[in-house]
């Protein structure tokens, strides 16, 4: 690999860890499953241990997880909460031993082994003995203060006290697992079955999923459970001297521990017990994907350290991706909001890992081409990572001559229109705006959280009215019958009015979520984000060039060249133009204009920590009105990054390429700001 393509590997290999890691520990959506992202960031860890050159702070590598959702407050863990490293063999693990062997000067450690479950990381802290607070673990430094919603488990003790009559300590942190049993997580999936609303995929998604709900009440009705697998600060009682101590602490205070942790002093006995839950698996309560193998003596944890935020002292044995073989009945062809085709698998039922897989995902025709598919084909399915189940091969020795090929449709299978693959697309596209398949998932997206926020229109009324033929269009979310809605089942005045009442709010929504609601290929909420902060107002947009767009911060190409792909097309504009009507705000800031002169005006700014008198909104907008950019990340074309307390790497960045950096108090002198946002 040459210089450019290998940085330009090492980039493509960034951009796609960083998004699976939104997807993952924000979004709790992941695409991929868990091998596939391990394949990945072993690739980049290899390049940049060959290159160290291409390391850099914001790599992932350096990092654990993506940021945490601002949707709650932030907690700074004191104690980083390190991801693990893994390993997928019994050789891997005692290459991995053999490591510790020679950082430790010595043969005899002894290693405890705890079983991987399957849930949402936290960390609970205890003030004299009472509960005081919950976090996620988020992106290892900082997570989300999740506190009423961890008060509501059942088995997280709100007060401990010592079993055998002694006082609590001044400060103790549990940090453990929020999960859910396999039977509950399944009766949670029926319940929700039964009220028409999407399945949670696995228990990790659902335990993630009702973890992070902002009504606790909503965390209160799900069947979540804790298990703590260690101790970060402990104050007030005498420290302990290994990590099977402080489980024995932990349960010595009536918090829940990891099941059946043991001490071993061999790595043969490690990787005997590895074995030996790899073969509990399906028969247990709750889903396991490996096992933790730990250094037992703290005091040797602490000689090893860390490398790349892991420790060297512990690892995770991951057991194999589940397969079973099954036979392909049939692929079916769902419509995508953009108008992608894809395909789906259609199974004869089988149980993988305590679940029933009816469907796998073969992501487009090359795909089917690449593994041979013919329906009827007896097939290897894998359920990598306890997430999206996949056809992985075809079991050709089975064929018995009545299997058939498949082949993707011409036409749209929702509403017959032309379905075309343009040159360097994977996929196809119904090249029907007005496609009702796309429609429906055009409006769910619309007005989702993310996007519009009309509260109470779910994806059910979405579907609901495209299919009745009340939207024909995203602008007749503001343009509804509602006489005729009134005669359906389900509507009574008063939630009518609530949801006029919601779908008026929207329109005082700023142009940054219009733009991701309307769901433009490349243009999530970040770069709708970037978008409407560069150009100010939909028309500055709708005139924009290709060569304009390229130069917002962040944006390349491809992302320019689908913006202005969408707005040439005149039903786009004729959109607008509606929407405009209807009387939406089509602009970012306002009736503030912004600046043309000044300190910050024409200036990429970045903020970076928690700003005191401001919040992060506040800062924002004052250095909109000044006329700066705000971005996310330092680079060399950065003129100014504001430093809050608790600064992230950002700071450290800003002072390697010579940036200049403001406190908030220069910042506010600068800018003749005030905290409520307007100027002086």
């Amino acid at each position: 690999m040459g210089d450019a393509e290998l940085r330009q590997r090492v980039d493509v290999l960034r951009r796609l860890i960083t998004q699976y890691n939104y997807e993952y520990f924000v979004l709790d959506e992941p695409s991929v499953s868990d091998v596939e992202y391990d394949e990945r960031m072993n690739e980049l860890r290899r390049l940049e241990a060959e290159h160290p050159e291409l390391v850099t702070s914001e790599s992932p590598t350096q990092r654990i997880g993506a940021a945490p959702s601002t949707e709650f407050g932030t907690v700074r863990h004191e104690i980083p909460m390190l991801s693990l490293s893994n390993v997928y063999s019994e050789q891997e693990l005692r290459d991995w031993a053999e490591r510790v062997f020679r950082l430790a000067g010595r043969r005899e450690v002894e290693f405890v082994t705890e079983p991987k479950i399957d849930g949402s990381a936290v960390s609970i802290f205890y003030r004299d003995g009472r509960y005081e607070r919950g976090a996620t673990r988020g992106n290892g430094v900082v997570g989300e203060d999740v506190t009423p919603n961890i008060r509501t488990i059942r088995t997280v003790p709100l007060q401990i006290d010592s079993l055998d009559g002694g006082s609590p300590p001044a400060v103790l942190e549990a940090r453990g697992e929020v999960y859910m049993r396999k039977r509950d997580f399944e009766r949670l999936n029926d319940q929700r079955s039964a009220a028409g609303e999407p399945l949670f995929a696995n228990p990790r998604n659902g335990a993630a999923g009702s973890l992070r709900q902002l009504d606790p009440n909503i965390t209160a009705s799900r069947p979540l459970r804790f298990y703590s697998w260690d101790v970060g600060l402990l104050n007030g009682t005498p420290p302990q001297r290994t990590h099977s101590a402080n489980l024995d602490l932990l349960r010595r205070y009536g918090i829940i521990t990891a099941p059946d942790y043991r001490a071993w002093d061999s790595i043969d006995a490690v990787w005997a017990e590895c074995e030996r839950w790899q073969a509990l698996r399906d028969s247990l309560e709750f889903e396991i994907d490996g096992v933790v193998v730990k250094v037992n003596d703290l005091g040797l944890q602490e000689e090893l350290g860390t490398v790349a935020r892991e420790p060297r002292w512990a690892t995770a044995y991951k057991f194999p991706a589940i397969q079973k073989n099954t036979t392909l009945l049939d692929i079916e062809v769902n419509v995508g909001r953009t108008g992608t085709l894809n395909p789906v698998a259609i199974l004869e039922p089988v149980e993988i890992g305590g679940v029933v897989i009816r469907r796998a995902t073969l992501h487009n025709e090359d795909e089917i081409a690449r593994l041979g598919l013919l329906i009827g084909d007896t097939v290897v399915v894998q359920r990598s990572g306890d997430v999206i189940p996949k056809i992985i091969a075809v079991v050709t020795a089975r064929r018995d001559g009545d299997e058939r090929p498949f082949s993707m449709p011409d036409t749209c299978p929702v509403c017959g229109a032309a379905a075309v693959r343009l040159d360097g697309e994977v996929a196809r596209y119904c090249l029907n705006a007005s496609c009702p398949a796309q429609l429906r998932e055009q409006v769910r997206h619309f007005v989702s959280r993310g996007a519009m926020d009309i509260e109470g229109f779910g994806e059910r009324l979405a579907v609901r009215f495209v299919d009745l033929g009340l939207i024909g269009s995203l602008a007749d979310v503001y343009d509804l019958d509602w006489a005729r809605i009134r005669e359906l089942e389900g509507f009574g005045e008063k939630s009518i009015e609530n949801l006029k009442a919601s779908i008026e709010r929207s329109k005082d929504n700023p142009l940054s979520r219009l733009l991701t609601g309307l769901g433009i290929r490349h243009v999530g909420e970040r770069n709708a984000r970037l978008l409407a902060d560069y150009f100010s107002t939909i028309d500055r947009i709708l005139a924009a060039s290709p060569e304009e767009l390229q130069a917002i911060p962040g944006f390349g190409a491809v992302v320019a060249e689908s913006v202005c792909d969408f707005f040439r097309e005149p039903h786009n504009r004729a959109l607008m133009e509606r929407l405009r009507a209807f009387g939406l705000r089509l602009d970012e800031h306002g009736a503030e204009t912004r600046a043309t002169d000044g300190r910050f005006a024409g200036k990429t700014v970045v903020l970076t920590g928690r700003l005191e008198k401001l919040t992060r909104e506040q800062a924002q907008e004052l250095l909109h009105r000044a006329g700066a950019t705000v971005a996310g990340s330092v680079s060399k074309k950065t003129d100014f990054v504001i430093v809050g307390v608790d600064p992230g790497s950002k700071a450290d960045r800003a002072r390697a390429l010579g940036v200049e950096t403001l406190d908030e108090q220069r910042f506010l002198q600068l800018i003749g700001g005030t905290a409520d946002g307007g100027s002086a």
